[in-house]
């Protein structure tokens, strides 16, 4: 691993976003924001904006909802937001994840790398297989990010926690 790797999760609305965009802006400029999220409607259009808003003009957005690991070869500093998001992609567009090529993507980064993730398996157990099979997946992928990360910071309630 050449790339500092750090990995952010955390609840709704607890501050995951705004906290690893001021990691990455930490670095020189220029900034790659990679947005896996789909706008399916219009609360999650507002959503976006507020999180574009954020962002000054030395952040280069790249969409990729489905094949995160193409997008991972940039040289610049890289936030991901966010990493269930993507899980909820691959879902709907009934793919599997490949988590080898996007641990492999990870690993081959030479810059900062800053991954978002909303930490969805410490409530109850969904009442339903699909929503199981995404707490499931989701849980899995954390879990193998989180030991490949050199630093993992839990946010609860707007305060990071460092984990790792």
């Amino acid at each position: 691993m050449t790339g500092q790797i750090t990995f952010v999760l955390g609840g709704a609305r607890s501050g995951k976003s705004a906290y690893a965009e001021a990691l990455v802006q930490a670095h020189p400029p220029p900034w790659r924001y990679v947005a896996t999220g789909q706008a399916f409607d219009a609360e999650m259009r507002e959503r976006f904006a507020t999180h574009q808003s954020r962002r000054s003009g030395s952040w280069q957005t790249v969409e990729a909802p489905l094949d995160l690991a193409a997008v991972l070869d940039s040289p610049a500093p890289v936030l991901v937001d966010c990493l269930t998001l993507w899980v909820t992609n691959l879902l709907l567009a009934e793919q599997a994840p490949d988590w080898p090529v996007l641990l492999a993507a990870l690993d081959a980064r030479n810059a900062p790398t800053v991954l978002v993730s909303n930490e969805v398996g410490l409530g109850i157990v969904p009442d339903n297989a699909l929503a199981r099979r995404f707490r499931d997946m989701a849980g899995v992928l954390h879990a193998k990010v989180a030991a490949r990360a050199d630093r993992v910071v839990l946010m609860v309630a707007g305060i990071p926690m460092v984990v790792k």
